[in-house]
């Protein structure tokens, strides 16, 4: 099989995005994320399985999605295969099937439609997700791909993967935009599902050899948003001593929609993004530390 031939599983590709890296950019948003934050705005993402959302107020209880699925589905959701029969048959578009398998040639060939915006730009492709590390195959091909054409590449991750699979695409990788929640471990958990070592490790071996990593901490508000919570990461990071750049997220409520259309409880609905004193504040933290710091990606 040729490098271009390589399969993954991907739920969006989003061209002339500005939030992903410098200039404009083509986003392949990769399907699965080891991670469950409770704030993550991209819930279709976490799974890396195809599966099905549902917008009931689009449904005119037409019956086509019920004689569409072989499975008895839409009456006991346990017998869903996301094959996406339903989502196929409804005109009203209730149903919808999230996640699609493409191949490397056929992601390549739409990140290239833009190259004259890159080229203008000093854009490129961004792999994001999910966690793109999750396709460690897919991904390095994709790099490899966007190398022999010249594409900028970035590489959006939460760092919790083996640390060879780093190892294989960091050379292939122009800029690691490399997200940091929380430094205390065990706080870590409770709201990501995993513990943080394994990231913490990832950075620091990956400064030692990458010359152009950004460090981005998403500010939850009542989670890590505190003075100390970010003073504590601004010190990890300065040990690093190569990292120079802190980008500083704000909480905002657009995925908070999207959890029941997948059948989901949304842990954060109460919450209200920070205010702009609250991000200033936490940026001058940081820009005290020595640190290049901005608000939004």
């Amino acid at each position: 099989m040729s490098s271009k031939e390589i399969q993954g599983s991907i739920f969006d590709i989003m061209r002339y995005a500005i939030h992903d890296g410098p200039g404009i950019r083509t986003t392949v948003f990769f399907k699965g994320c080891p991670l469950h934050c409770w704030w993550c705005h991209n819930p279709e993402s976490q799974r890396v399985q195809q599966e099905i959302i549902i917008r009931p107020e689009r449904c005119h209880s037409c019956g086509d999605c019920r004689k569409a699925c072989l499975n008895n589905a839409i009456n006991h959701k346990e017998n869903c295969t996301s094959c996406g029969r339903c989502a196929k048959a409804c005109l009203f578009n209730a149903r919808e099937l999230v996640g699609r398998t493409v191949s490397v040639g056929e992601a390549i060939k739409e990140i290239e439609k833009d190259i004259i915006f890159f080229d203008q730009s000093g854009g490129g492709a961004t792999f994001s997700g999910g966690e793109p590390l999750m396709q460690p195959a897919f991904l390095q091909a994709l790099l490899e791909s966007c190398r022999e054409k010249e594409i900028h590449t970035v590489v959006e991750t939460c760092g919790f993967a083996r640390h060879d699979l780093i190892n294989k695409i960091k050379d292939s990788v122009n800029l690691f935009l490399y997200d940091l929640k929380i430094l205390d471990s065990k706080e870590h958990e409770k709201y990501t599902g995993v513990n943080n070592k394994l990231i913490l490790e990832n950075l620091k071996n990956l400064a030692g050899s990458h010359r152009n990593v950004v460090v981005r901490i998403p500010v939850i508000p009542g989670i890590n948003d505190s003075r100390d919570c970010i003073m504590a990461i601004g010190h990890f990071v300065s040990s690093l001593k190569t990292i120079n750049e802190i980008h500083l997220l704000p909480y905002h409520k657009a995925g908070a929609g999207k959890y029941p259309l997948a059948g989901r409880t949304y842990i954060l609905s109460d919450l209200e993004p920070p205010g702009e004193e609250k991000m200033l504040d936490l940026k001058n933290i940081l820009e005290q530390l020595g640190f290049k710091t901005q608000i939004g990606g």
